[in-house]
């Protein structure tokens, strides 16, 4: 009986972990991640092994997909009507295009790692920042900054091709400002999210 309910707990953790549903809401952290404890797990691994916050984590996730693990840029419209291209490959919770996502992959070693899957794209997001901190000395908790080389590329970045864009300078304000938010919100509700699940 107790390795049935065990097997069942096992079920439903790993099934809870690969959920591609967005939250129902994005303002509140501990809501979000209290729904979704192999978020958190995620969230804490990248932190261990890159040094970015949670709060910056989710802060650029939500900026870049509203945590939609299937997310892509709309499609341009020929004639404002029929549909073409997208504007780009991005794709996944992180938005990462092809090319950057192959450059994470090899640079880790990491060849299965999907931009789908939540813990691979907040790996990625601790990777870039990594890279951000070697290129164009941002560290790992300047979500602001972090958000500019993000969206630039990091030569971009150093050239300050971002000066002058307004809507982005915004955009990576309002990436700061959640970023704070969340990290104050896991700072309250950090002890309940790490307690280990109790079997009954």
């Amino acid at each position: 009986m107790m390795r049935a309910s065990l097997f069942l707990f096992a079920v439903t953790v790993g099934l809870a972990g690969c959920s591609h549903r967005p939250p129902d809401q994005v303002n509140d952290a501990c809501l979000i991640l209290e729904d979704n404890r192999a978020w958190w797990r995620a969230l804490q691994r990248t932190e261990d092994r890159w040094g970015v916050p949670p709060g910056v984590q989710l802060a650029i996730l939500r900026r870049e997909s509203s945590f939609n693990a299937h997310a892509r840029p709309a499609r341009n419209r020929l004639l404002g009507i029929i549909p073409t291209s997208r504007p780009s490959s991005a794709y996944g919770y992180a938005q990462a295009l092809d090319q950057t996502w192959d450059w994470y992959r090899r640079d880790t070693g990491r060849r299965g790692a999907d931009r789908d899957d939540f813990g691979d794209a907040v790996d990625f997001v601790g990777w870039y920042a990594s890279k951000s901190r070697q290129l164009s000395g941002v560290q790992p908790h300047q979500a602001r900054e972090l958000y500019l080389t993000y969206h630039e590329g990091h030569g971009g970045y150093n050239r300050g091709s971002y000066r002058g864009r307004g809507w982005l300078i915004n955009a990576a304000d309002s990436v700061a400002r959640d970023a704070s938010r969340y990290q104050a919100q896991i700072d309250r509700c950090e002890r309940r999210l790490s307690r280990r699940f109790r079997l009954l």
